[in-house]
């Protein structure tokens, strides 16, 4: 048995690697249900439930051992699909996205570590595409809801679209002003489609001194669990570093060239998806890159997408076609960035293609 390097032994099993990444989303997941409510909890238990549960019926179908249900990777999926849906969005989104995001992402390709995109972005795309309106239906923060739903009422909302007095989704969305709200990522790409001015934007009630109410919140709770992470070295720091320096740095240069224009490095950090996604969902072992400059191009290519579609696209937020882009990137990417072996002057890859 070779012990000697190249080779290393992970003490580490995958279902404990998944369990402590399900753990450190703990404080983002606090922090959504305190400003976002029940509907939360309700989310990331029916996509965890019904991701468990297909991945359970395709191993059944192919004649394959239960026990790799105990790898934790279906109910890691359900749970960051869950955490990135609106609150109180109709319970068959829920089991549509976690059922796509399994069957046709993941175990179409053979299961875990075979899977080229990750799945739950791939059941988000495909819930965003085709369920736009559902998808978008975030509530406002409970401190400014003028209407906050009650444990039942969120229930009966979540399984029947309407709640115990008949009310549906839309009397919950009013704001503090009797306006419907609208994320900060939402309000800032329909503002300036109106022509206002970005320190317009930010007067209204859903920022506070241009920083996002309740959103700022929830993503430092996924930074604090992102740098947990990293502490206990569960992930590599060059995705995070690579997506924050490629949304931040253009974010800052063309804040800078023109403020009224374009949103603050402040605001595309602590809004949206960012924490979230930088930590948690780009750093996805089998999707993501695997060489050290491999994983620096492809958090910064996620990050850099993700500026863009933000500023000159079409959806407020973009990390889940960021991801998903980049993911089609990394067999590429792999290719040319494999380091140099002892004993070859170029890469392995590269000593081949001279050789042939």
């Amino acid at each position: 048995m070779l012990n000697s390097s190249p080779f290393t032994k992970n003490k580490q099993s995958l279902s404990g690697l998944m369990t402590s990444v399900a753990w450190a989303l703990l404080p983002g997941f606090i922090a959504l249900f305190y400003f976002f409510g029940w509907g939360v909890v309700f989310n990331v238990v029916t996509c965890a439930v019904t991701c468990v549960l297909t991945e359970a019926a395709v191993l059944h179908l192919r004649k394959k051992p239960f026990i790799i249900l105990k790898d934790y990777s279906a109910l890691l999926t359900g749970v960051l699909l869950g955490l990135a849906l609106p609150p109180l969005a109709p319970w068959w989104i829920a089991v549509i996205g976690s059922s796509f995001a399994i069957l046709f992402a993941k175990q179409i390709y053979g299961g875990l570590g075979f899977n080229p995109f990750n799945p739950a972005m791939a059941g988000y795309v495909l819930l965003l595409i085709s369920f736009p309106v559902a998808m978008t239906a975030w509530l406002p923060p409970q401190a400014l809801a003028e209407n906050n739903a009650s444990f039942i009422d969120s229930l009966y909302i979540f399984l029947f679209s309407f709640d115990t007095h008949q009310h549906t989704l839309a009397y919950y969305r009013l704001g503090v002003d009797g306006f419907t709200m609208a994320t900060p990522l939402d309000q800032l790409k329909t503002s300036k489609t109106m022509g206002y001015l970005i320190s317009e934007v930010t007067n209204k009630a859903i920022f506070s001194d241009i920083v996002n109410v309740g959103w700022q919140w929830v993503n430092a709770g996924f930074l604090l669990g992102g740098i947990y992470l990293l502490v206990k070295k569960h992930i590599h720091y060059a995705i995070p570093v690579g997506v924050l320096v490629g949304l931040l740095f253009p974010a800052l240069i063309f804040n800078g060239y023109s403020p009224d224009e374009y949103p603050s490095l402040i605001v595309h950090a602590f809004s949206g998806a960012t924490m979230l996604g930088a930590f948690f969902i780009a750093t996805d072992p089998v999707s993501a890159a695997t060489t050290y400059k491999g994983r620096l191009i492809f958090g910064f290519g996620v990050g850099l997408i993700t500026w863009l579609i933000r500023t000159f696209g079409g959806y407020p937020d973009a990390f889940a076609f960021a991801v998903l882009l980049m993911n089609m990137a990394v067999p590429l990417i792999d290719h040319f960035t494999q380091p140099t072996v002892y004993g070859y002057k170029t890469s392995p890859s590269q000593n081949e293609e001279l050789n042939s």
